[in-house]
Formats: C-alpha cells, structure tokens, sequence
C-alpha cells in the first residue's frame, strides 16, 4: 500500500486531504522557517513558499518514520503590494496587514514539495512499493480579492484567533471567508495544498492519485452537518 506522509500540521491541509479522499499520515517538521529564510537569503514570496515546502518535506523525509513512503511538505506565502506575509501571530500585525487589504487583492504562494523515500532497489522490495527516487516540488498561486472590511470587522475576526496563524492574516474555509470577494486560481490554493498539483508531482514519482484513495471523498452531508 503506497503511503503518503503530510509534513505539515495545518489542520486546513489534513482536512482538504481528507474531504478529498486521500490517505494520508501526518509527521510534522521541526523546521525553523526563519533561519532557513536567513540562510538562503530568499526574499522573493514565490521562491520562499517552495524553499520553506522543501525544507518542511526533506526534514521529515530523514526521519526512520518516513521511510518507505512519499513525504509532501507545504508551505504559504501571501504577497501584498510585493511584500511577503506570513503568520501575523500577533493582532496588531494582523490588523496593520488586514486594513491595508480591505478592498484590495493580493497573490497567495503555495510552495509543494514530494519526496519519494521508498527503496528504488527492485531487488530489495515489492514490485508495488518500488521507489522513484524522486524529489521534486511546484509552486501554484492565486489572487485573492478582499471586501472592504471594516473597523470593527476586522477587531472581530482578530479575536476569534483565525487569523494569527495564517499567512496573509486570513483563511478561506474559516471565518475569513466573509471577507474574500473571490479567488482567481485554484482555491485549494489558498486553503494551502493544490489537490491537482499534488497530482501531477505524483505522476512525476509513477504513483497515480487513484493509489492514495481511502474508497471515497467525505460525504457532503457530513460536512454540512459539522
């Protein structure tokens, strides 16, 4: 059974792969996103998401727990009047960002990366569990247009917390998406892991998505009835 790891533990990520049908397990990093940014110098928000994804992907795809398997590592990066946004973490960033953004648009990176850490001996291991030795990543990115938000909108939606741990300040499958007037891309973009790049990365490794099929996608029911 070919397994894939999530290297990440956004819980937006683990619940789009699971409303998508898609087996997974999750082991998440222990990356510092900060020294590695400090390290490579990268300031572009593009080339940021996908270092941060590859770093997050090759960290946990050298621990003994990945072997055998394809480990994804995620990463967003929201980019605003060409600046890049992370986690605000705090509420007055939060608010500083979100003002500036009511009634505006902005572009949201998500950097993907697949490492492919099964055995590529085919003397050593099963015919179905036959490693690619792949390591591969790709960027998807989306424009994002706000409403204009209020004052005390704004104050709201900060003090339910959403926001602090999002890049850009702002999800889209919470309470912000009463703000977002529409996306221009794919939404699982914004939401932070492609369900269709994850596809074509996997082609790269010669693994189809159908594989990774728990037997069918949550039932729209159940999610109205959350």
């Amino acid at each position: 059974m070919t397994r894939l790891i999530l290297a990440s533990q956004s819980p937006a990520r683990t619940k789009l792969l699971s409303h998508a049908g898609i087996r997974h397990e999750i082991l998440v990093s222990d990356v510092d996103e900060d020294a590695v940014q400090a390290r490579y110098g990268v300031t572009d928000p593009h080339d940021t998401a996908l270092l941060l994804a590859r770093a997050k992907a090759e960290a946990v795809a050298s621990l003994p727990e990945a072997e055998g398997a394809l480990v994804l590592g995620c990463d967003s990066v929201f980019e605003f009047d060409g600046e890049a946004h992370g986690k605000p973490y705090t509420a007055d960033v939060a608010k500083e960002r979100m003002l500036r953004m009511s009634g505006a648009m902005g572009v949201l990176h998500t950097g993907h990366w697949l490492v492919d850490c099964r055995d590529t001996d085919p003397e050593a291991t099963d015919p179905d569990g036959f490693g690619s030795g792949a390591t591969l990543g790709s960027v998807t990115s989306a424009e994002v247009h706000f409403m204009e938000m209020s004052g005390d909108e704004i104050d709201a939606y900060i003090a339910t917390g959403e926001p602090l741990q999002c890049a850009g300040s702002f999800t889209i499958d919470g309470y912000g998406g009463a703000f977002i007037r529409k996306v221009d891309g794919d939404p699982h973009t914004v939401v932070g892991l492609s369900i269709s790049t994850l596809r074509g990365l996997l082609g790269q490794a010669q693994v189809g998505i159908t594989e990774l099929w728990t037997g069918g996608a949550i039932d729209p029911a159940e999610v109205r009835a959350e």
